[in-house]
């Protein structure tokens, strides 16, 4: 790394920060700034409130080095810096503190089942998508039960009367630090566009049925959303919440490691296809007013420019560890989650062997979870005369015959390979994406970057961009399975 520049501090009104100056391949080098703490942090009192304000500091805050995680289990989408209840931070990267003209903003809210994931994803490090010409945010937020519990007494605490959601308000908070600083990084405050993949994706797409989140952001872009699935009610997460115990400060008086042993108590082991979980979002009455389906089925969202698309293989990944390995127990699982409709789930998902049978699962996952709402999403949006620009995910890395699975276009988008195999025409096609992504933050229309030419969704002609091998428009993705879900919600 090399030497800090004198203007790689900036001056925020809780305190100065010194920023890193890091190469990015291509000979470029952009401005980073780490572990910027957008709220206080919920622990100890503060625990399941709501984010308080950030304290201010004396002197030069250090922001070259990325901060801990949430707690969480450990996994492979962190960057193993610890873990501490102190670490609502978010991370900014800027091409320029003092650009010609204010840059559009791209702020990243990562995945991972609303139980896990962090904003220093090395997946999404923002290098070399800020270095086409976009300030770029990541955001850690609260997650499983330090982010997503429901409990009486909590509600009861509560102005609101309600309790879970605190994650989401985490995510609330950062857009709001980043309306009121993103001006001293070089970004402009009336052109940020909020994206994320899995559970930050479907974060979004809640935001956009909530009435607490309409002024914060300005485009969207939604990979892979887990959106349009039943959500539980407060009443439902307050029952399982209990099984914590009713003693609400015995709980806030656990260290952060005796709570997070007690996730398991809430999350079950193979999750319900048509049934809402507990421990994520859930209808509070307040921060969601209503069924995320129904809000876009009625029109009661905000509209504004969406990119949104999902991969060919979203379920494989996810269902790998699933019990469902043979003809009975997959017909279990489909006559548990779809009642009298299940033989018309086994002629839309057929399996003759047990040979066929984690193919099919992973493809029903798939659907319910993830590319229903991709479509449901990009209906409703276009249907009500807004910019929206569908894709599906096609691009399989060297020497793979499967894939790419929930999450892989994540690395193509920010550039970010790791050790995974890839070859020039996977460098070719994230420079493609990385310029589109930015181009759309910029204008709200992706076209221009490079790739081409990407029509807007049209819901009748239910067309999207292909990103694969080649790019190229399609149409009618698993329509037949999606239009049967579409039926089945009702």
């Amino acid at each position: 790394m090399e030497p800090m520049r004198e203007d790689s501090t900036v001056q925020l009104p809780c305190g100065l920060l010194r920023g890193a100056r890091v190469p990015v391949p291509g000979g470029a080098q952009v401005l980073r700034f780490t572990a910027i703490p957008y709220a206080a942090a919920p622990a100890g009192p503060l625990r399941w409130r709501p984010p308080q304000p950030a304290p201010a500091w004396i002197g030069v805050r250090d922001a070259t080095q990325f901060g801990p995680d949430l707690p969480q289990v450990p996994g492979p989408l962190i960057r193993g810096n610890g873990q501490s209840e102190d670490a609502l931070h978010l991370n900014v990267w800027t091409p320029d503190l003092q650009p010609r003209q204010p840059l559009p903003v791209i702020v990243w809210l990562h995945g991972g089942g609303f139980v896990s994931g962090s904003g220093t994803d090395p997946r999404a490090d923002g290098a070399r998508l800020c270095a086409e010409g976009a300030v770029v945010v990541n955001v850690s937020y609260r997650t499983g039960l330090f982010g997503f519990l429901a409990h009486p007494a909590l509600s009861g605490e509560s102005p609101q009367r309600t309790s879970g959601n605190y994650g989401l308000l985490d995510q609330l908070a950062a857009l709001r630090w980043v309306r009121d600083n993103i001006a001293a990084f070089g970004g402009d405050a009336a052109r940020v566009t909020l994206a994320g993949v899995s559970a930050g994706s479907a974060s979004i797409s809640l935001f956009l049925t909530s009435p607490q989140a309409r002024g914060l952001f300005d485009r969207a872009i939604l990979h892979s959303p887990g959106a349009g699935r039943p959500l539980a009610t407060l009443e439902d997460a307050e029952r399982a919440g209990r099984e914590l115990g009713d003693d609400i400060e015995a709980l806030r008086a656990l260290d952060a490691a005796a709570l997070l042993e007690k996730t398991g108590m809430l999350t079950p082991k193979v999750r319900g296809l048509t049934t809402p979980r507990v421990l994520r979002p859930i209808v509070d009455g307040w921060l969601l007013p209503l069924q995320d389906r129904e809000a876009f089925r009625i029109g009661a969202f905000t509209r504004l420019p969406i990119i949104v698309g999902s991969n060919l293989d979203e379920g494989s990944m996810l269902t790998r560890d699933w019990p469902v390995r043979d003809l009975a127990s997959y017909g279990d699982l489909v006559r548990r989650n779809f009642g009298e409709a299940a033989s018309q789930v086994m002629a839309l998902y057929p399996a003759r062997t047990d040979a066929d049978v984690r193919g099919r699962v992973a493809e029903l996952f798939a659907d319910t979870q993830f590319n229903y709402g991709t479509r449901l999403i990009a209906q409703s949006m276009a249907g009500r005369g807004q910019p929206t620009f569908r894709y599906l995910f096609l691009r399989r890395r060297p020497g793979r015959a499967d894939g790419p699975q929930h999450g892989e276009e994540v690395a193509h988008v920010f550039g970010n390979f790791g050790t995974n195999p890839v070859d020039a025409l996977d460098e070719q096609l994230s420079s493609v994406l990385r310029r589109t992504w930015v181009r759309f933050a910029a204008t709200g229309d992706p076209n221009g970057g490079g790739a081409p030419r990407w029509e807007p969704y049209d819901p009748a002609a239910d067309n999207h961009l292909a990103f694969g091998d080649t790019i190229a428009p399609g149409r009618a993705w698993r329509a037949a399975q999606l239009d049967f879900l579409e039926h089945y919600c009702g």
